[in-house]
């Protein structure tokens, strides 16, 4: 069965109380030490966005050296505060390009299908022509024998928080629509909410991580919206033999 650590939102070079982003670096820190020191595998380490906070080269030579893993296999996705040139040179090792960033990664047992649904300049996402086709060929020519997942940053239904539900994904029933086609997708995967949830969409479970560097507060909740002193969160996502997709998840301490 496929296992995978779902972390999301780290946020690295975000300045909280002039720290020059030491509190977003240590807390990352902190989530790949913990996964490091799992005593069983996982099958790869979804990153999905807002690796970094400005988009800045120092940010992404800081998410290098961070998510760095010796252990396991680490797949991420652009959000909204990446820049893609940046991100390609700096954490992808590729040449800088403005063009959305879609990969397809192929493990043992499972297709993970990782997107950019980022728009430059913009919070909120969107997927363009290109990333929509892109998605539809690759899971047309995908292994049908396995499950496949899809990862993006926004998500793509109101979560019932009114400032993430702002700047969710945007025209989301066409990539439902290419999603309906591929009877092989078994789950979607998310982040950009800094809390995490479980819902679904295009008839296929939705998992939302939480936020490593923040957690969004809920209307019902009360509160500053933003809190930055709740511990750092992420999902363990368990693919069963028949698709069905179960979600952990764990508060990282210490």
């Amino acid at each position: 069965m496929p296992v995978l650590a779902h972390l999301s939102d780290i946020h690295l070079g975000q300045d909280h109380g002039g720290d020059g982003g030491a509190r977003a670096e240590a807390r990352a820190a902190r989530v790949m030490a913990y996964l490091e020191a799992l005593p069983g595998p996982v099958d790869a380490v979804l990153v999905t966005g807002d690796i970094a906070d400005h988009g800045r080269p120092e940010e992404y030579a800081a998410a290098a050296r961070v998510l760095a893993s010796a252990r396991h296999t680490v797949l991420t996705c652009p959000g909204n505060h990446d820049v893609r040139e940046a991100y390609l040179a700096g954490l992808a090792g590729e040449e800088p390009s403005a063009g959305p960033v879609n990969r397809l990664h192929e493990l043992p047992g499972l297709t993970v299908l990782m997107l950019d649904s980022s728009v430059p300049g913009r919070d909120e996402g969107r997927f363009d022509e290109e990333t929509l086709a892109w998605l539809d060929t690759t899971l047309t020519h995908a292994r049908r024998d396995v499950p496949a997942v899809v990862a993006l940053h926004h998500p793509p239904v109101p979560l019932h928080q009114p400032t993430v539900d702002r700047i969710r994904l945007q025209d989301a029933e066409r990539f439902a629509a290419v999603l309906r086609c591929h009877r092989q997708v078994a789950a979607v995967l998310c982040g950009h909410a800094h809390t995490g949830a479980a819902t679904r969409f295009a008839g296929l479970p939705l998992a939302v991580a939480p936020g490593v560097v923040s957690t969004v507060t809920l209307p019902w909740e009360g509160g500053p919206g933003i809190a930055f002193d709740h511990p750092p969160v992420i999902a363990f996502h368990v693919l069963d033999e028949d698709g069905r997709l179960t979600t952990h998840q764990r508060v990282v301490v210490g």
